[in-house]
């Protein structure tokens, strides 16, 4: 008796699991970085850290989370990314501050921007 309801049990958390991995599908595929870059954040502030701290600032897709961010730049710019921290703001945006490698210049990717 005890076994049947352990196998009922186990078959109704197999039905729950399968229907939660089809939710998380919804995000768009990897295949083009400009889904998740959705332009670069032009403040004082933005370009104040691309001089002084190699730093780019854009507004991505709040979906994203940084390992995507980091991999977006990459392939946007062919840079390599040392850090991606992530700010959610007041008005529905999300913020990600990407550092470069030391041998990546931010300025360079700024101008190509349109940033400077």
């Amino acid at each position: 008796m005890a076994e049947a309801v352990k196998r009922e049990k186990s078959a109704a958390k197999k039905v729950t699991k399968a229907a939660s991995d089809k939710k998380k599908s919804s995000l768009p595929p990897l295949t083009n970085p400009w889904t998740i870059l959705q332009y670069p954040h032009l403040t004082e502030k933005s370009i104040g850290l691309v001089e002084s701290k190699n730093t780019l600032v854009f507004v991505v897709d709040p979906r994203m989370n940084k390992k995507q961010v980091k991999w977006a730049v990459e392939h946007a710019f062919s840079v390599r990314v040392t850090n991606v921290n992530v700010l959610n703001d007041r008005k529905n945006r999300k913020r990600a501050f990407v550092t470069l490698a030391k041998e990546n210049n931010a300025l360079d990717i700024a101008t190509r921007l349109g940033m400077i």
